[in-house]
C-alpha cells in the first residue's frame, strides 16, 4: 500500500474547489490510458461540497462521463430518494446535471430494491455487480477504481466502517452493518479489502473537530482502533484536508503543503 500524502488548503471552500479540480483532471487522464475510468463516490458535507465544484466548473465537460463507471464507498439502507441517502447528494449536486450512462452508475440497493428489507441480501447483490465489472487485470473481487473518495469522522471512521465493529475484520467486498453508532443505524459499505484495491484514496475532509482523527489516522493506529488508518491505495493515498483539520499533522508525517 502506499504511504499517505498530505496537501492542506487554506479552508473548506478552497479545498472543494481544488478536488473538484483534481479529480476532473484524475478522470480524464484515465480516459484517455484505457477508454474507461471508475470512482467511489462519498456523502457527507465535504464530499458532497466537492461534487458540486465539478458540476459548477466548465473544465467538467473535459470528461467523456459515458465511459464512467460509478460506485459508492457506503449507503445509509434507506430507500431511493431519501435525503439520508448518499446517492440522493450525488444525484442533485452532480449526476442530475452530466451525461452519465445510466447503466454505469451503480448506487446500492435499499429497503425498495430487489432484496427487500435484508442489507445482508443486499450487500451480497452489491458484491456481484462489482465483481461483474472487473477484468483479469483487477486481480480481485473488485474493480480496481481509479479513485476511491472518502470523508472521515471524529472518531476516525471511513465510509461505514466504525472502530472496533465487526465489519472491520471482513474479507468480503461489501458488508452489511447494523448497529452504527451514527443514525441510521442499518447501512452498506465497502470493506477495507475493497478500499484497498483503488489505485487512488483519498480522504478529504475539513474543520478542526476531525483534526484529532486525521492525526490518528496517519499515526501507528490499527484499522479496527482507527478505521482510516486502513484506508490506503496501491498506487497512491491523499489526505486533502483544510488547514483547521490539519492543527493536529506534525511536519514528519506524509508531505504536508499549504496552499
Amino acid at each position: 500500500m502506499s504511504v499517505p500524502e498530505v496537501i492542506v488548503h487554506r479552508d473548506a471552500s478552497l479545498l472543494a474547489q481544488a478536488v473538484a479540480a483534481r479529480l476532473v483532471t484524475r478522470l480524464v487522464d484515465a480516459i484517455a490510458a484505457r477508454g474507461t475510468a471508475s470512482v467511489v463516490l462519498t456523502g457527507g458535507g465535504i464530499g458532497t461540497r466537492v461534487l458540486a465544484e465539478v458540476a459548477a466548473t466548465p473544465a467538467r465537460d473535459a470528461i467523456d462521463w459515458r465511459h464512467l463507471d460509478i460506485w459508492w464507498g457506503d449507503e445509509r439502507f434507506v430507500p431511493t430518494g431519501d435525503p439520508e441517502r448518499n446517492e440522493t447528494g450525488a444525484r442533485s449536486a452532480l449526476l442530475d446535471h452530466v451525461d452519465v450512462d445510466p447503466a454505469r452508475v451503480h448506487p446500492m440497493p435499499g429497503p425498495d430494491g430487489p432484496d427487500g428489507d435484508d442489507p445482508e441480501a443486499a450487500a451480497a447483490r452489491y458484491a456481484s455487480w462489482l465483481a461483474a465489472a472487473t477484468t483479469p487485470e483487477d486481480h480481485g473481487p473488485v474493480p480496481s477504481f481509479d479513485v476511491l473518495m472518502l470523508g472521515i469522522g471524529p472518531e476516525g471512521h471511513v465510509a461505514s466502517l466504525f472502530p472496533g465493529m465487526p465489519a472491520l475484520y471482513d474479507e468480503r467486498p461489501v458488508v452489511a452493518v447494523r448497529g452504527s453508532p451514527k443514525p441510521p443505524p442499518t447501512r452498506l459499505s465497502l470493506t477495507l479489502p475493497s478500499i484497498q484495491a483503488a489505485r487512488e484514496v483519498w480522504i478529504i475532509c475539513s474543520g478542526a473537530d476531525k483534526a484529532k482523527a486525521i492525526a490518528m489516522a496517519l499515526s501507528d493506529s490499527g484499522p479496527v482502533q482507527v478505521p482510516a488508518a486502513g484506508a490506503r491505495g496501491r498506487q497512491r493515498t491523499l489526505f486533502l484536508i483544510d488547514s483547521a483539520a490539519a492543527a493536529k499533522v506534525t511536519a514528519q508525517i506524509g508531505r504536508p503543503g499549504a496552499h
